[in-house]
């Protein structure tokens, strides 16, 4: 229902006056519209094609260039853009702080993807670490969670827990099922669920602690992710697919639970698709293979009248008011 309309039924009510209502009317019509947004997002966007130019820039011009000039450039762009968001650093607080400049988080995020880069090449060109790959991942991981913490900034905290996951990946897989893309190691899909738990139990207590709050966000969207994807993984491909089936059942109805007392429609639809896929998979796995034809066309009927009930009492589930 738009303004104007919300006006006329005022009006007709007799709750406001037909000055009153143009006086509204004119004030929502000229108010200035904001691009806050819009301009964010492309600022993410510049950050990410200015990475991923000078990536390239990297990759093309290695002979030419000079790998002491590349590593300088790249050193001192980072140094440059940390610096100026230390310079703007707001006091720490536990709490939501914002930065002195508009361009701190920005320039936060820049440096510490540019930082990301020189470490590759750093490790590409000259071994910094070796084969000590876990120390090539780990690094970066704790400053950037130093840095997420310090300076408040959600970017930075996704890196750093993309570095975490990472890292135990590294730790707990040998090198040989790394290089064979055996994802399905039974090793990595039970440390890629109880770090999703660890990660969702730490948003958990960072909301009820009230530290860094508007992390819980994060660390549940990253941790309910990875749990019920190394789930369902586990689901597909192993024996006792039936103890994979009950944690990502438990993972839904946590998500579904948490959407409805958040009001939040990303939780929720997480919680539903992947409780479908699993539920799906342990029914057709159940069923004699006589009855998997007969009983695919009707489950494909009851997904989509499903999908549409879902879809008409999307905000109803929620609680929130249409």
């Amino acid at each position: 229902m738009s303004s104007n309309d919300i006006l006329d039924q005022l009006r007709s009510k007799q709750i406001i006056s037909d000055q009153h209502s143009e006086t509204i009317s004119d004030f929502l019509d000229s108010r200035p519209f904001s691009l806050y947004h819009e301009l964010r997002s492309i600022l993410y966007l510049g950050i990410l094609l200015f990475t991923s130019g000078v990536g390239v820039i990297v990759y093309d011009n290695i002979d030419s260039i000079g790998h002491q000039v590349i590593i300088s450039i790249l050193a001192i762009l980072c140094i440059l853009l940390l610096g100026h968001s230390v310079k703007h650093r707001s006091p720490f607080s536990w709490l939501k702080t914002i930065p002195q400049s508009k361009l701190a988080d920005y320039s936060l995020l820049l440096g510490c993807s540019l930082f990301l880069i020189l470490e590759g090449y750093l490790q590409y060109q000259y071994e910094l670490f070796g084969t000590r790959f876990g120390l090539a991942v780990a690094i970066p991981t704790l400053l950037f969670f130093l840095l997420a913490y310090r300076f408040d900034h959600i970017g930075v905290l996704s890196m750093a827990l993309t570095g975490l996951a990472s890292w135990l990946g590294l730790t707990i897989a040998p090198t040989s099922v790394v290089r064979g893309n055996d994802f399905t190691s039974e090793s990595l899909l039970i440390t890629a669920i109880v770090l999703g738990l660890a990660l969702a139990v730490a948003g958990k207590v960072s909301e009820i602690k009230q530290l860094k709050s508007r992390f819980s966000f994060t660390y549940l969207l990253f941790g309910a992710n990875l749990a019920s994807a190394a789930a369902l993984a586990g689901l597909f491909n192993h024996t006792v697919w039936f103890v994979y089936f009950i944690i990502s059942i438990a993972l839904s109805y946590y998500l579904i639970q948490t959407a409805r007392k958040e009001q939040s429609a990303v939780f929720l639809v997480m919680g539903v698709i992947y409780g479908y896929v699993a539920i799906s998979y342990a029914l057709f796995y159940l069923t004699p293979d006589i009855m998997v034809g007969l009983l695919g066309i009707f489950y494909m009927l009851a997904s989509s009248a499903g999908t549409l009930i879902f879809l008409l009492n999307f905000r109803k589930i929620l609680g929130t008011k249409r």
